[in-house]
């Protein structure tokens, strides 16, 4: 996604102590070979921190259970290791801090391979692409440049620790930048008025709009600010996890099947993705 740095806050680190914990058996327990070659906390079993609030790309259904872009993704993922699969659910502050104490063995959010980050954990190639927007009140005629909204009259919220948050800091460093740990709560502040705008990704926008009557529109400018790609993040230095997952993800990307994933789940065509 796109999270930015905040993942040592100790708050946030018992947060994710006390979250959800669900399990999806996906294929059988028998390792990949003998022995433990990737280096999973538990031999046979993948275990993943995710936070399950981003539909279509990872949510809880009607049933309480794992679904979107990601899940469909991990599940295929679990059955070429040949382990089970079982999935965290999280605050996103509490993943990384989470990753770092091994809890589990990687985190699947889409996040941004940022150097800060890559201090703590080992990314793999991307498998999810990213266009950050601009979302304001649809009846808001604020025009859609730079200027008009970097003004100190404007608050623009976004996901706490994002680097979407960081993209309002850097790109509208005048106007009140106000971030929240739940990404609908960024998105009400804009709809009930007491923010101006919202940096978040295009996808996101529309399923807000599904279920809040188009509240929201997308600022004109002529390009999104800023287009990026998530990565599956590792406990550091395991390389042989990372390296595993790269090789996966490169394979569904040249045989289509992550194009079939993302039209499954996001309803879109899969942008041009990094060359294996």
């Amino acid at each position: 996604m796109r999270y930015q740095g905040k993942w040592l806050a100790v708050v946030a680190f018992i947060a994710a102590v006390a979250a959800l914990t669900v399990t999806v058996a996906v294929a059988s327990a028998r390792s990949h070979a003998p022995g433990n070659p990737y280096n999973l906390k538990t031999p046979g079993t993948l275990v993943v921190g995710m936070n399950l609030q981003y539909k279509p790309e990872m949510y809880l259904d009607s049933k309480g259970q794992p679904a979107g872009y990601d899940v469909v993704l991990l599940k295929a993922l679990a059955k070429a290791m040949h382990v089970k699969l079982k999935i965290q659910n999280l605050d996103f502050t509490g993943l990384i801090p989470g990753l770092v104490a091994k809890k589990f063995d990687m985190v699947s959010v889409g996040l941004s391979a940022t150097p800060e980050r890559k201090k703590v954990v080992t990314f793999s190639r991307p498998y999810v692409p990213y266009a950050q927007i601009l979302a304001q009140r649809t009846d808001d005629t604020t025009p859609a440049t730079i200027a008009a909204w970097n003004d100190s009259s404007k608050t623009i919220t976004s996901l706490q620790g994002s680097t979407a948050e960081q993209l309002v800091k850097k790109t509208f460093p005048k106007a009140t930048s106000k971030s929240f740990a739940d990404q609908n709560a960024a998105f009400l502040e804009v709809a009930t008025g007491r923010a101006d705008g919202i940096v978040v990704e295009n996808y996101l926008l529309a399923q807000f709009n599904k279920s809040n009557e188009k509240k929201l529109k997308e600022a004109a400018f002529p390009k999104p600010l800023h287009v990026e790609y998530g990565s599956w993040a590792v406990q550091k230095g395991n390389g042989a996890l990372v390296k595993y997952l790269s090789s996966f993800i490169c394979k569904v990307q040249k045989n289509g099947q992550l194009a079939k994933f993302y039209k499954q789940t996001e309803g879109a065509t899969l942008p041009p993705m990094p060359s294996c």
